[in-house]
């Protein structure tokens, strides 16, 4: 499992949300200096969060079956698929306003 604050998610959602934030593109030379565009950052960024919630899904439902399973990790798996999926939402809901912001700006 990769920490949230820790890098991996919220580093490259961070990257995500600034490249989009200032509109700068995510082929040609974004690319390629990060290695990878926008679309494939926010794919990969949801198919961790997925992972993240399988994972602790798997780790309440070891519990309940009696497994050797200690609750703090239990309660820890389940706190980090929560944060991910609250930046997830996030990250919709401050893309959702800044399309609607360059929409306005059209009219």
């Amino acid at each position: 499992m990769d920490a949230i604050g820790g890098g991996s998610i919220g580093a490259r959602a961070a990257w995500a949300m600034q490249r989009a934030m200032l509109g700068e593109p995510a082929g040609a030379a974004g690319a390629e200096a990060a290695g990878t565009g926008f679309a494939d950052t926010l794919k990969q960024m949801l198919g961790e969060v997925s992972e993240l919630q399988e994972t602790s899904q798997d780790a309440i439902q070891a519990f309940v079956n009696g497994e050797p399973v200690e609750i703090h990790q239990v309660m820890a798996a389940v706190e980090e698929a929560g944060i991910a999926l609250e930046l997830l939402i996030e990250m919709r809901n401050r893309l959702t306003e800044a399309y609607r912001t360059v929409i306005q700006m059209q009219n």
